[in-house]
């Protein structure tokens, strides 16, 4: 006999093609940001020899194993939030000090960078309104600190560290994902059609 499943499954359960779909976007976006930060590193020689040590520049809660699938999402939905306002003022910050000037495979990967951040929150938003159950309001990003220095070595070192934060929570991304409990959509499908003949017969 087979043995039986120790958890009955939700409304809120997700779709394991989301979870791989967006999986397979972080991990995308992974690997340009692995390109930007190398592009960046040649732009500005100087950088491989700082140390950055300061703490992360996005702020949410500390992780945990008590986090349910919902929170886990919320955590990492608001990270890149945060993730994308920081590099949007990193963008405008470059182009405002140092110019448009032409366009070469620097600016080409951080647009892209920013385009596949953009499509992964698209996607985590939507699983995070799927394992709510209802409408999600976006995650604030108010209070998030996006003043950069006025000196050009430090702005500089600032875009470095934008840089890093969106390659760390992409990292973060593609982990918190794969961990997530999924279901395939023949299970959720006919998980609704039971759901569905129970409440006709009421």
């Amino acid at each position: 006999m087979a043995a039986r499943r120790t958890r009955a499954m939700t409304g809120s359960d997700l779709s394991r093609s989301s979870v791989a779909r967006a999986t397979a976007i972080a991990e995308q976006l992974r690997y340009e940001c692995s390109i930007l930060l190398e592009l960046y590193k040649n732009r500005e020689s100087f950088i491989a020899d700082v140390t950055v040590t300061d703490g992360r520049l996005v702020s949410v809660p500390p992780p945990s194993s008590q986090l349910d699938t919902r929170d886990k999402l919320w955590r990492l939905h608001s990270a890149l939030l945060q993730c994308r306002s920081l590099l949007e003022r990193a963008i405008a910050k470059e182009e405002e000090e140092l110019g448009g000037g032409k366009k070469g495979d620097y600016e080409t990967q951080r647009k892209m960078v920013k385009d596949r951040l953009s499509l992964l929150l698209i996607t985590t938003g939507e699983l995070l309104k799927t394992a709510d159950g209802t409408a999600v309001l976006t995650p604030s990003s108010e209070g998030l600190e996006l003043d950069s220095p006025s000196i050009l070595f430090e702005l500089k070192l600032w875009v470095y560290r934008v840089f890093r934060e969106v390659d760390y929570w992409t990292k973060t991304a593609v982990t918190t994902l794969q961990a997530l409990p999924t279901v395939t959509d023949k299970e959720r499908v006919r998980t609704a059609r039971v759901r569905s003949t129970r409440s006709a017969r009421r």
